[in-house]
């Protein structure tokens, strides 16, 4: 067990490395207690909890790049695809991008602006199907599987409504709502802030 433990160290594996406190505390056969306080006395700023279970959660970095639009058609998609998001989108949540609605093509172009700009894996989509009881839900995950090219282990339990009681919304949805969902803090709000500046017109 050492007595002091080097800033530089430290500072590779905490920051550079993304080791957790009790991981460095494993390595030097030492308590957290006593990495916490080097962490301190080098001035390293320790993660909040949020930081500390993404890091846990995405231990080789971030799953998505963003790649810029290269031509005409790339802006046309990407523009298609935030604007997407900032009206259809569900904003509240600060952990996961989500987006519903009853349209599969719509629900394509924003997976496809997903895969292009950002390089998610598609299978890594999880669709969660908002459905009525006059519909068989075996017809409707039928419908979204082929039309979005899923898998049905990409499916959550879907969710039944009573028949009508969404009023002329009903109507509309013959196979119910399908909300698309990627879990990733940062990419959602990578999203947001690219809303922010489409509205105040800077550049990306």
């Amino acid at each position: 067990m050492m007595d002091k433990i080097d800033g530089k160290t430290l500072k590779r594996l905490y920051v550079k490395e993304k080791k957790s406190a009790a991981d460095i505390a494993n390595i030097f056969n030492c308590s957290e207690n006593k990495i916490n306080y080097w962490l301190k006395k080098n001035k390293i700023p320790k993660r909040s909890m949020s930081e500390a279970i993404y890091v846990k959660n995405n231990p080789n970095g971030d799953p998505f790049k963003l790649k810029l639009p290269r031509n005409n058609s790339d802006e046309q998609l990407f523009g298609l695809g935030i604007g997407l998001y900032w009206g259809e989108g569900t904003k509240a949540n600060k952990n996961t991008v989500r987006l519903g609605n009853s349209d599969a093509k719509l629900l394509k172009i924003f997976i496809v602006f997903l895969v292009k700009f950002f390089g998610i894996k598609k299978e890594d989509l999880r669709f969660h199907l908002h459905i009525f009881t006059d519909i068989r839900i075996d017809d409707a995950k039928k419908y979204w599987i082929e039309e979005l090219d899923i898998s049905e282990e990409q499916i959550y339990k879907p969710f039944v409504s009573i028949t009508g009681s969404l009023g002329t919304y009903r109507r509309k949805s013959e196979y119910g709502v399908m909300t698309v969902y990627y879990g990733n803090t940062k990419l959602r709000n990578k999203l947001v802030h690219l809303i922010e500046q489409q509205i105040n017109n800077k550049p990306l």
